[in-house]
């Protein structure tokens, strides 16, 4: 008798999804969905705004990763006061910005790994979902979880000198930035004793130990638990560097053939489409040349890692250079090396982090860059979760007629589909009863994508996860629910 699984809503991830799973007669997977039950409205919102509230409006969006949609829309409004498309702002507005943005995704992949991702690598997909968190790492790896939750503190602090506050700050304007950093932030961020940038680069090689460690000992969960081609993309540095905040478009496919090469991301639009589904409120992006069916690709830490030809900083490239070597100097196409990937950058934000706090430009210079008016802009950045779009028109009053945002999770919806697929086959085929490690599996595949949903729908509030199973007639088979 055919039965359909729900699980409503996805847990330890910032938003809300569910996944259904339906079962032929045999109790085999036919079709697995991860829907986006919320609406996302954003867009709609910010027209008729003036365009320069953009930059504080957009991050409402998320209170997670405020910063990127802050600096994306930043980096739109830009190019309508005449400042360029990222390569017209003073020394000083750039790199504030870039400090901005390195504490940004610092803070936001180590909340990550050491509070969502953690749990399920220290404890096992099958572990007790009442130790399978936060306080449970902190009970059993007491200094993993107080460098987990003092890396993150760092981050914020960056925010709070370079946006004016943690969450929601006000820095980048339109053509610059509206402050420098102080002496006694600079003071801080380089020598205080207990949390200084030199302890921040320590600690994130003492994580990437934690992960080398593991991974050795768990192979079947890093390289074996999901595994499925993609197409990848990102922003890169015109030398084919890593970059987090400025670059070209560059696509490969599962074997690293290149399918965008280094196009100007203004013209975005000559390259992605968005598809829309019935069953989802979150759209589905794909390469035109390649079309729906195949076009799709993944962004973010995993992708980055597989589109960039070097990292820039020397502790980070050394890293890298594993991750490749382990690759055998492909592509990976195991959506658990996105927390390899992820603890990557996190140390290149930290090195980035230390080479900008010695930088007298912070200090000092001007802040503000301004040139022609022009009356459409696209700022684009990478996000923590991967390659962001913001995209607007104004009018002759300086109002938004129209906004275009391509948020990093709704780039990834296609993979995240892809991977609970993957693993829902791999745990439920033939199975008559549903586990919570069955449940926490699938979870765990979305996880590692780190979806931000708040960001893709702008939901609120918290549910229960529910599941049902439901018979081919609609009767209820079995029902569980985690409070």
């Amino acid at each position: 008798m055919g039965q359909k699984i729900t699980i409503e809503p996805v847990t330890r991830i910032e938003g809300h999804g569910k996944v259904t799973i339906y079962l032929d007669n045999e109790g085999n997977v036919t079709t697995s969905r991860f829907h986006i039950v919320e609406f996302r409205g954003f867009e709609k919102f910010v027209q008729g705004r003036p365009y320069w509230e953009a930059p504080v409006l957009v991050q409402r969006l998320c209170g997670i990763c405020p910063v990127s949609h802050h600096l994306a829309a930043a980096k739109a409004t830009d190019v309508i006061v005449g400042a360029g498309y990222g390569d017209g702002l003073t020394p000083t507005g750039e790199k504030m910005r870039r400090l901005m943005h390195y504490g940004q995704v610092l803070q936001s992949h180590t909340l990550h790994f050491f509070h969502l991702a953690s749990p399920d690598l220290l404890f096992g997909i099958n572990a007790d979902p009442s130790k399978r968190n936060i306080i449970g790492v902190a009970l059993e790896n007491k200094e993993l979880a107080y460098q987990g939750i003092m890396m993150r503190k760092f981050g914020q602090e960056i925010i709070r000198a370079t946006a004016g506050k943690k969450i929601h700050g006000t820095g980048a304007i339109p053509g610059g930035i509206n402050k420098h950093l102080e002496q006694e932030d600079k003071e801080f961020f380089l020598n205080h004793p207990e949390i200084n940038i030199n302890k921040i680069i320590d600690w994130s090689l003492g994580a990437l130990d934690f992960f080398h460690n593991y991974h050795k000992k768990n192979k079947e969960i890093i390289d074996e638990f999901v595994s499925f081609p993609s197409n990848y993309l990102s922003l890169v540095r015109k030398d084919g560097a890593l970059d987090l905040y400025h670059g070209v478009l560059r696509a490969i496919d599962q074997d690293g053939n290149k399918i965008l090469n280094d196009v100007d991301y203004h013209e975005y639009y000559k390259y992605i489409e968005e598809e829309v589904r019935s069953w989802s409120y979150m759209k589905f992006p794909f390469l035109k040349k390649l079309g729906k069916e195949k076009g799709w690709y993944t962004v973010g830490p995993l992708a980055r890692m597989n589109t960039i030809d070097f990292i820039d900083t020397p502790l980070a490239q050394k890293e890298f250079e594993k991750f490749r070597s382990y690759n055998n100097n492909k592509p990976s196409n195991k959506p658990m090396h996105q927390h390899w990937a992820r603890l990557i950058e996190i140390l290149h934000c930290a090195e980035k982090i230390k080479e900008l706090l010695n930088d007298p430009d912070l200090i000092s210079g001007e802040l503000i860059t301004r040139g022609t008016k022009e009356y459409e802009g696209i700022g684009l950045l990478e996000a923590p979760r991967g390659t962001l779009f913001h995209h607007y028109k104004i009018n002759e009053d300086d109002l938004i007629e129209k906004a275009n945002l391509i948020v990093s999770t709704t780039n990834n919806n296609q993979p995240m589909n892809e991977a609970v697929a993957y693993v829902a086959r791999k745990v439920m085929n033939g199975q008559q009863k549903i586990t919570e490690g069955m449940m926490n599996a699938v979870e765990v595949a979305i996880r590692a994508y780190d979806p931000c949903l708040s960001c893709a729908t702008h939901a609120l509030g918290q549910m229960p996860l529910e599941i049902e199973l439901i018979s081919s007639n609609n009767e209820l088979i079995d029902y569980k629910i985690r409070e």
